[in-house]
C-alpha cells in the first residue's frame, strides 16, 4: 500500500476554517479522482511548530494510482488550496509504502 501524506502547519487564527474546508471541499475532490482507496486525518499534538499541524493520509493501492494522481489532479488540487489560505500555511509532502 501506498500513502500519500500531506502534513500542513495552519495559522492558529484559520485553522477552524481551514479544516472545514479540507473535510467539506479538498478531501472529497481528492477522493473523487478514484486514486485513493481511504483518507485519515491527523492532528499532531507535540508539534514544535507554531500554528497547528495536521497530517492527511492517503491510501492507494499501488504507486501507479498515486503517480496517475500526481501527473492528473496534484497540481490544480494544490492551487486551490493556496488559493483559499494564501500565505497561511506551510505544507510538506511525503510518499510512503507499507512494509509488511
Amino acid at each position: 500500500m501506498i500513502i500519500f501524506n500531506d502534513t500542513v502547519i495552519i495559522e492558529e487564527a484559520v485553522q477552524e476554517k481551514w479544516l472545514n474546508w479540507i473535510k467539506e471541499v479538498h478531501i472529497p475532490s481528492v477522493m473523487g479522482t478514484g486514486h485513493f482507496k481511504s483518507y485519515q486525518i491527523l492532528n499532531v499534538i507535540d508539534s514544535p511548530n507554531e500554528g497547528v499541524t495536521y497530517c492527511i493520509q492517503y491510501r492507494a493501492d499501488s504507486i501507479a494510482d498515486f503517480n496517475q494522481f500526481y501527473s492528473k489532479h496534484l497540481h490544480r488540487l494544490q492551487e486551490a488550496h493556496n488559493r483559499e489560505f494564501e500565505n497561511q500555511f506551510v505544507i510538506f509532502n511525503t510518499l510512503m509504502q507499507t512494509v509488511d
